[in-house]
Order: structure tokens, then C-alpha cells, then sequence
């Protein structure tokens, strides 16, 4: 189970935000149970520790929209990880 305290939906910023740099390993996590076949709803249970059957709407959110994110770390935001810092 999550640790980390989570919003039900990552911040949406056109750069790698705070939230993402804090909760990257989750986003790694979702991307691979995805690329498994894991079910979306052990998922969310093993990860975030909600229970879908007792708060499906929130489950799916929470688990979409991070997934969401996690695949923008993929195909842009991880380039910005890269890149030195500007002080």
C-alpha cells in the first residue's frame, strides 16, 4: 500500500511538477501492472489502498488519472527530468 498521501487526481502542469518528482515510483508502478494485464481495481487496492467496491468512482479516477499522468512522464515529462535545473 501507498505510503505517500495522494489527490484523487495528479496535478495537471505542462511541466514535471512537484507531485510527479514526489510520487514518481507510483507512476512507474501503474505503468507496469498496465503492461502486465493486472486488473485496474487490485491495482488501485495494492497501490493507493482504496477499495473499488466500496468507492468505485474515486478508484477509478484516482487509478485513470495518475495513469494518465504516468503515461505524459513517458512520452514528454521525463525529458524535464533529464534537464539540469535552472537555480
Amino acid at each position: 500500500m501507498n505510503k505517500l498521501r495522494f489527490r484523487d487526481q495528479p496535478p495537471i502542469t505542462e511541466r514535471v511538477n512537484a507531485y510527479d518528482e514526489k510520487h514518481l515510483a507510483i507512476y512507474v508502478r501503474l505503468l507496469m501492472a498496465e503492461e502486465e494485464g493486472a486488473d485496474w481495481r487490485e491495482v488501485v487496492h495494492v497501490i493507493f489502498g482504496l477499495d473499488p467496491a466500496r468507492e468505485p468512482d474515486r478508484a477509478k479516477t484516482v487509478h485513470d488519472s495518475h495513469l494518465a499522468r504516468a503515461r505524459w512522464m513517458v512520452e514528454a515529462g521525463y525529458q524535464q527530468l533529464l534537464q539540469p535545473r535552472m537555480q
